[in-house]
């Protein structure tokens, strides 16, 4: 096979939404974030997974992805939409039952107006300045707001991957000042202040990159692997230069391993003469540039010549990979491209 092989352990992706719902009380909900194609992985395939696990409300960026998952979840589950009521929505919205997350004014009026009745969720700012209704405006129309029911009233944390941050408690203050005598259920965490304590988990919590093996869960199960079959292999004299632009140079003779993936792959170019790959357990340094469908890869050390190597799997995490990168494991998770044969285990 020309193309790498990417596997999904979807027993590890359980396992982790079980872990981070233990790590609440159990009036407490975790839901699941399901956005951006499942973070990568097919928004199916995971969702199906977590409600399975046990995951009974599903968080999307978009209405269509909420439509995407609607049959695999069932009708009676609630799929919440963080970008909320965006013009020419409403049909989606009705005919998938998406409860939208609102977060404007503009969106309140065309929600009422166009979907009157219809569920919605509402989202707070408390302090990250990107989505939701700033205090003084959550307290011109608040009254208005909860006496239209809303089934949610959440805000998002900007700092929660550091929990020393001071902003992560400034903010909780906020939040807890705005919903003050708020009777519907409410929402502040993803995964990382459910990692920070009960004080954060309020009624609902939405993990996200933990479910798929990223930090901060630093406990989580590796979910995703990537192999990468071998093209060719050639003898290198010391000297010769390797890849684009002769960003690397050969010290001594070095055996090197051209392999079927690249940055048109979601192998960030970045990680060009940072990351590391592994036969086994033994590491071996990306040597050159990547390329957009090509990695060239030291194997001098290995006594024999690979059929595959591993960019992701048991020695390397998605976080591991993205330091290489100078980037986050969410992009390496979202990058991950679709030629890979894909297999779900």
């Amino acid at each position: 096979m020309g193309t790498a092989h990417l596997t999904i352990d979807l027993a590890a992706l359980a396992a982790n939404w079980r872990a981070l719902d233990a790590l609440s009380a159990p009036s407490v909900e975790t839901a699941a974030v399901v956005k951006a194609d499942g973070y990568g992985l097919g928004a199916r395939q995971v969702a199906r997974t977590l409600l399975d696990a046990g995951a009974r409300r599903f968080f999307v960026a978009v209405a269509e992805e909420g439509a995407a998952i609607r049959e695999t979840v069932g009708p009676e589950r609630e799929i919440c939409v963080f970008s909320g009521h965006m013009p020419g929505d409403a049909e989606m919205i009705a005919a998938q039952g998406l409860v939208p997350i609102l977060n404007s004014i503009e969106q309140l009026t065309r929600h009422f107006e166009s979907l009157p009745g219809h569920p919605f969720g509402v989202q707070l700012d408390s302090g990250m300045n990107r989505l939701g209704l700033e205090p003084v405006e959550w307290s011109a129309v608040r009254e208005v707001i909860l006496g239209q029911n809303p089934a949610l009233v959440m805000s998002h944390l900007a700092c929660a991957d550091d929990p020393s941050d001071p902003m992560n408690h400034r903010q909780l203050a906020t939040f807890r000042e705005m919903t003050e005598g708020v009777a519907v259920p409410l929402s502040l965490s993803a995964t990382g202040g459910i990692l920070m304590g009960p004080e954060f988990h309020f009624d609902v919590t939405r993990p996200g990159i933990g479910l798929y093996g990223g930090l901060p869960f630093s406990d989580a199960a590796p979910v995703v692997g990537l192999s990468i079959p071998v093209i060719q292999v050639r003898e290198i004299a010391a000297g010769e230069i390797v890849g684009y632009g002769g960003s690397w140079l050969a010290d001594t003779p070095t055996r090197v391993a051209t392999l079927s993936a690249g940055y048109a792959d979601g192998l960030i170019r970045a990680m060009g003469n940072e990351a590391v790959l592994f036969h086994g357990d033994v590491p071996c340094p990306l040597v050159g540039r990547v390329s957009m469908d090509l990695l060239t890869v030291d194997v001098s050390h290995l006594p024999e010549v690979p059929e595959a190597l591993d960019i992701l799997g048991p020695q390397q995490s998605v976080d591991d990979l993205a330091d290489a990168a100078e980037t986050i494991g969410y992009e390496i998770l979202t990058s991950l491209g679709p030629r890979y044969r894909r297999s779900y285990i």
